[in-house]
């Protein structure tokens, strides 16, 4: 008879799996925790077993000792009495009620009186033997209960003192309520020596962890050098364990400068392949005249036009995700402005640079080709007014730059239709229609944002937001 398997929810697994902390250094230190504690519980058990066992084999050998000299020091006197002057050597035996007794008491006939020790204050009651038994050499132990509530460990033994077989019952009785009392105490100073150890030891574990852990933060930091365009390579000396590691990562990160730079070799081959055919074909168009001429220029100007577009964005596809640019902007804003002064001397351009430069993370190159095609359309469009400036978003890792001009501006529901390529809103502008499509593409590479909006001088603006580096 079979049974249908329930399956087990993804989000149960999910949350199973993330019990298990996902930092090495935890992993460590826990398992490492889990084994001390363990090691420290078994070892702890292991001394205190072996104590008691000292112990015991100690008390029953002292109970033996004095069961011996018991035996030696009685005899029988003429008149049948028993008699011996009993010495120990315990003053234990001398204090009333101290746990510890010894005492002798008369088993067969023609034997008279009871020896006992100065603390036996009271009569010790002595279990019958088909309760608990003599053995081969006569000799039985078993617990009772003391004159003060102390728990007794008595150990006995019927003995023949003399021709007429007279036998006498020995007994001597250990306190063994204080045994368990020092062992306990030892226990207990154990249990809190090795605490004190365990705490110490898994914070020195702990730290030589962290210690031990410590190079793959600098590689870490190395590799971040690396994706922020400080550093080419991860600089610095690490351990045998981890070298192999940064030598692996140089060698990819050599091997992808290489690819990058033969892709761009390739397409600047391919770029400078057609220029001449593309160059041929437009003086010939011109050359040419007529409908057909123009016809020719115009796809052949498209052509160029769309090599130089795809070119563009195959280069910043090449780099995305690569090594991380840093550009500085002041400089580079700053002298694209005074060259569409130069080009417009009856436009006024106002630029407004924040105190700190601002370092772009991209090519130098990509910048200026987004300034200067949002720049050409706000000249083209404005009447005399540009207003340029340039500042950091706190707490964002980008920046906003915002171009104005005081033209016709764009509608709101036009906005989206003069991104897309070849859209020209006004045909009587001379133009492409792929100037605007250009700037959203490569701004889109980068992850950023381009927004057309209403500007205070009653044109457009255009807000550029782009990430900034380290």
């Amino acid at each position: 008879m079979t049974g249908n398997l329930a399956p087990v929810p993804l989000e149960r697994v999910r949350r199973g799996i993330t019990l298990v902390p996902r930092s090495l250094s935890l992993r460590i230190i826990a398992l490492s925790t889990i084994w001390a504690i363990v090691a420290l519980i078994i070892i702890s058990t292991i001394i205190s077993t072996l104590y008691r066992q000292a112990n015991e084999r100690g008390f029953n050998s002292l109970l033996s000792a004095h069961l011996f000299n018991l035996i030696s020091t009685v005899s029988v006197s003429q008149s049948g009495a028993l008699a011996g002057s009993v010495d120990l050597g315990d003053l234990r035996f001398s204090e009333p009620e101290s746990g510890w007794y010894w005492s002798v008491e008369p088993v067969s006939g023609g034997l008279t009186g009871r020896l006992r020790s100065l603390s036996m204050t009271d009569v010790i009651p002595s279990p019958e033997p088909s309760i608990v038994p003599f053995d081969y050499e006569f000799r039985r132990t078993y617990k009772a209960d003391g004159l003060d509530g102390e728990e007794l460990q008595v150990l006995e033994s019927e003995f023949v003192l003399d021709a007429s077989n007279r036998v006498a019952r020995f007994r001597v009785m250990g306190n063994r309520t204080e045994m368990e009392s020092e062992i306990r105490t030892f226990v207990s100073r154990l249990f809190g020596y090795l605490a004190l150890f365990g705490v110490g030891m898994i914070a020195i574990n702990a730290i030589a962890i962290m210690l031990g852990l410590r190079p793959l933060a600098r590689v870490r930091e190395a590799l971040a050098n690396v994706r922020e365009g400080t550093a080419a390579r991860l600089a610095g000396t690490f351990p045998a364990e981890i070298q192999p590691l940064a030598d692996e990562t140089n060698a990819l990160i050599e091997n992808n400068k290489r690819i990058v730079e033969r892709a761009r070799t390739q397409v600047g081959n391919l770029a400078h392949s057609l220029k001449t055919p593309l160059a041929v074909l437009l003086n010939e168009s011109r050359i040419m005249g007529g409908e057909k001429g123009r016809l020719i220029e115009a796809q052949a100007s498209a052509m160029q036009q769309q090599l130089d577009y795809y070119l563009q964005r195959a280069r910043i596809a090449a780099q995305r995700d690569s090594v991380v640019y840093r550009t500085p902007l002041a400089q580079s804003l700053a002298r694209m402005v005074r060259v569409m002064e130069k080009l417009n001397p009856e436009a006024r351009i106002t630029l407004a640079l924040p105190l700190d430069d601002i370092l772009f993370a991209g090519e130098r190159e990509d910048f200026e080709e987004i300034v200067g095609n949002l720049l050409e359309n706000a000249m083209k469009w404005g009447r005399r007014q540009v207003d340029v400036s340039l500042h950091p978003i706190q707490g964002a890792g980008s920046f906003e730059l915002s171009i104005e001009d005081d033209g016709p501006g764009i509608p709101e529901d036009k906005a989206r239709e003069a991104l897309k390529r070849g859209r020209r809103l006004d045909e009587t502008k001379p133009g492409t229609g792929l100037g605007l499509a250009i700037v959203s593409d490569l701004i889109g590479e980068y992850g950023g944002k381009l927004s057309l909006e209403r500007s205070t001088l009653g044109g457009l603006k255009a807000s550029v937001q782009l990430p900034t580096a380290p």
